[in-house]
């Protein structure tokens, strides 16, 4: 007989004398509204509301955490539907998903296997596990599911209940679907502005995206002065569209300030092609600053989450392009590189960094100290490597003594998996809740603190930090 799909009840709960207290504080918490404002999921999702096309490209092939795994046993790209730049046929979508199904043991004690398993029960209706005897049977299962008009993904966002949620979008966006959202769906999808390919003047085709930011910006990008310019519009922009924060993926979390003779001699040669690796870092890193300057002009909020080496495997990327998940951290200094911001403008009323980080060591060193001094600092919810249930009860365990709860930016998911956004919240919600249950039952916290805490770091928080 095929294993039954249950997932438990009191899943992720602490054990022994703070159960109780935890299952009522995460009562208190469940049903709160998602804000999702740190989010990946495609635009064109929305803008189109298509019916979701199959399993695979729904559950296996968009989903990062799925097939790193299943590359790191072996099995092909290829054989998990990754797109080539060759343009070659990859495998059948049902192929994809049996592949998926007969490997569903490789997730086993990793939060994939959480947030799946809820997916599939608790969205998807499923009632046995994945196997290589179930694939198919489930296959057809969540084809049928998918077809149905209550699971397109504008009405998900209600049976999410996802109050708003932000997608991620270049400078170089023109935000026509997100023109065609706000006429339909006012006030629950807006954009969020990422420049960091027109901040890194050393990637492929740089010159072609500032041509690119001058026409949608209607300025001259030719000089360096007209480059600031043109982000300036492009902010203003996505303010238009709804924007409420920047986001920003640097290599490193260096945030200083060049000379505006150094700045217009770095681009006016990257413009030319003829710009040296030292020169692109330093310009980044002036990028960064700027972009705290216009943060503190216009109100955005500005996310940072640096400490990522990007696209590590090099055959990887020649064969499949960018961005497939063969993403690696590395560890990332926060102190000496963003005092140049905070010098400037952590005291200054109106600005908002969040910092985000892979590099847990950091967490009592480093951005704890700098949210519980700085009152522009929030420190993000632990994302990437570190959302799981065991790195998200060591962030609270490392930050909260130092930075309190009330320093932090409340959870916000990141993801582009777009159903597995409930099973992240959920998951967070009962970490908060046994860590806070824990003070409780040691008296350190009386329950009704804890319930209002609850509340704080599931929804309170995030309002505070983006939409205040």
């Amino acid at each position: 007989m095929p294993k039954a799909l249950q997932p438990h009840p009191d899943r992720a709960l602490p054990a022994g004398a703070a159960r109780d207290v935890a299952r009522r504080i995460h009562a208190s918490t469940k049903d709160l509204p998602l804000l999702c404002l740190h989010g990946h999921v495609d635009i064109g999702l929305f803008a189109t509301d298509a019916p979701f096309g199959n399993p695979a490209e729904l559950l296996v092939v968009p989903d990062h955490y799925v097939t790193r795994m299943l590359v790191s046993q072996g099995v092909s790209p290829d054989k998990l539907g990754l797109p080539r730049r060759d343009g070659k046929q990859s495998a059948e979508p049902r192929e994809i998903w049996r592949e998926f199904c007969a490997n569903w043991h490789l997730f086993l004690g990793t939060p994939s296997r959480y947030w799946l398993e809820h997916e599939f029960a608790e969205v998807l209706g499923l009632t046995v596990h994945p196997s290589a005897e179930t694939a198919d049977e489930l296959y057809d299962q969540i084809s049928q599911r998918i077809a149905e008009p209550d699971f397109r993904p504008r009405a998900l966002l209600d049976r999410f209940n996802i109050e708003l949620i932000s997608t991620t979008d270049a400078a170089t966006d023109d935000l026509a679907q997100h023109a065609k959202l706000a006429a339909d769906l006012p006030g629950r999808v807006v954009p969020t502005f990422r420049p960091d390919a027109v901040a890194h003047v050393d990637r492929d085709g740089w010159p072609a995206l500032i041509a690119q930011l001058g026409a949608l910006a209607d300025v001259d990008t030719s000089t360096y002065d007209g480059f600031l310019q043109a982000i300036r519009q492009r902010r203003q922009a996505f303010i238009a569209a709804g924007a409420r924060a920047t986001d920003h993926g640097h290599l490193r979390a260096a945030a200083v300030p060049l000379s505006d003779a150094e700045a217009q001699r770095i681009y006016t040669g990257a413009l030319k092609g003829d710009v040296t690796p030292e020169d692109a870092q330093a310009f980044a890193g002036h990028m960064l600053y700027q972009s705290a300057v216009m943060s503190a002009e216009d109100g955005l909020v500005m996310q940072l989450h640096p400490g990522v080496l990007r696209d590590h495997d090099p055959a990887i990327f020649a064969t499949y392009g960018p961005d497939q998940g063969h993403d690696i951290p590395v560890a990332t200094e926060f102190t000496r590189s963003l005092r140049p911001v905070l010098e400037r403008f952590g005291h200054v009323e109106g600005f908002r960094l969040v910092l985000f980080t892979v590099d847990e060591t950091v967490y009592s060193r480093e951005l704890a100290p700098l949210a519980g001094v700085y009152p522009a600092v929030r420190l993000g919810a632990p994302w990437w490597f570190l959302d799981s249930p065991d790195g998200m009860r060591r962030f609270r365990e490392f930050v909260t003594e130092t930075a309190g709860f009330y320093n932090m930016s409340g959870f916000v998911d990141d993801t582009r998996a777009y159903l597995s956004i409930p099973a992240r919240h959920d998951l967070a919600r009962r970490i908060d809740a046994g860590y806070l249950a824990d003070l409780v039952v040691q008296h350190r916290l009386d329950e009704d603190d804890a319930l209002q805490v609850a509340k704080a770091l599931a929804y309170d928080l995030a309002r505070d930090t983006y939409l205040t």
